[in-house]
């Protein structure tokens, strides 16, 4: 269970990694986008 002000769900998290994995976006960009700092991205 994801805590109620969390900026993303299970969800939301694989979307944004697949961004940057299989869409080839950087790290920074894909961290803009969703608006988390980069290394929530890298983790």
């Amino acid at each position: 269970m994801t805590h109620v002000n969390a900026p993303l769900t299970p969800t939301g998290r694989l979307r944004m990694v697949l961004r940057h994995i299989e869409d080839g976006i950087p790290k920074a960009h894909v961290a803009a986008e969703f608006r988390v700092s980069r290394p929530t991205v890298a983790t």
